[in-house]
């Protein structure tokens, strides 16, 4: 233990150290509970697991923005003629690709078609997350290929 004159002067009356006492109580009370904090390792995890989801999601969003200014730059850059040609090769594709849809379905069996709708539906529902990843990978790539380069 220390003395009293280590860290205050001794009470002069009953009160005050009943006061002193129920102080040196509080303190002790708020040490305990801040040693408790530290070993309480399942919560502490808990809240980093909330921390780093926290700055995964504002990470996301800022890729997600950069992605998005980052195409309508290349988008804006691009010539009329190159723009014109990609809406050209862009209805080909459609149109190629109707043509062959209609192919598989005559010969496609019923069980097969069935689940390739159900794929086809999820792919509809889940657009905006997949041009998002999408997006998000293609900007991760170009910022590899730049540290490398």
């Amino acid at each position: 233990m220390s003395n009293p004159s280590d860290h205050e002067q001794t009470a002069a009356t009953p009160d005050e150290l009943r006061e002193q006492v129920e102080q040196t109580r509080a303190e002790l009370g708020e040490t305990v509970q801040a040693l408790a904090d530290k070993t309480d390792v399942k919560s502490r995890a808990k809240e980093k697991t909330a921390e780093v989801k926290e700055q995964t999601v504002a990470k996301a969003g800022e890729l997600k923005a950069k992605a998005a200014q980052a195409a309508h730059s290349v988008q804006d850059k691009l010539p009329g003629q190159v723009k014109d040609k990609a809406a050209q090769t862009a209805a080909q594709v459609r149109e190629t690709t109707a043509k062959a849809g209609s192919a598989w379905e005559e010969k496609a069996p019923e069980p097969v078609r069935l689940q390739a709708a159900q794929g086809a539906r999820a792919v509809r529902h889940n657009r905006k997350m997949l041009v998002a990843a999408g997006g998000a990978t293609a900007l991760a790539w170009l910022m590899f290929r730049r540290k490398k380069g």
